[in-house]
């Protein structure tokens, strides 16, 4: 600690807080400064997890699709529930009542 009290009471204290106070300066430009700054890194790791969540989701949505999708390949009953509902398929001589 001594040393560096020497520094700044001794011979050079004006360059020594010149460096000092230029540090700083660069260090608080480099924080809020245009262009690649640390505000700019944290909205990008923000928006980073922002897209792996969604990417999580969508996983998600996809493995659901494909188990309803390997359901109605195997199962003729859940085949024809989908046929009747989502395309108003119906059997001949069936009547088909459709409310919007």
């Amino acid at each position: 600690m001594g040393k560096i009290r020497d520094i700044f009471h001794g011979p050079h204290r004006r360059f020594a807080w010149y460096v000092v106070v230029s540090t700083l300066v660069f260090v608080v430009l480099w924080m809020i400064g245009p262009g690649n700054t640390f505000i700019n890194w944290a909205k990008a790791g923000i928006e980073i997890s922002r897209q792996e969540r969604l990417i999580l989701e969508y996983e998600e949505k996809n493995a659901e699709l494909d188990r309803r999708i390997r359901q109605i390949r195997t199962d003729r009953d859940t085949l024809e529930k989908f046929a009747r509902e989502q395309f108003r398929f119906a059997a001949p001589g069936e009547d088909v009542y459709v409310l919007e």
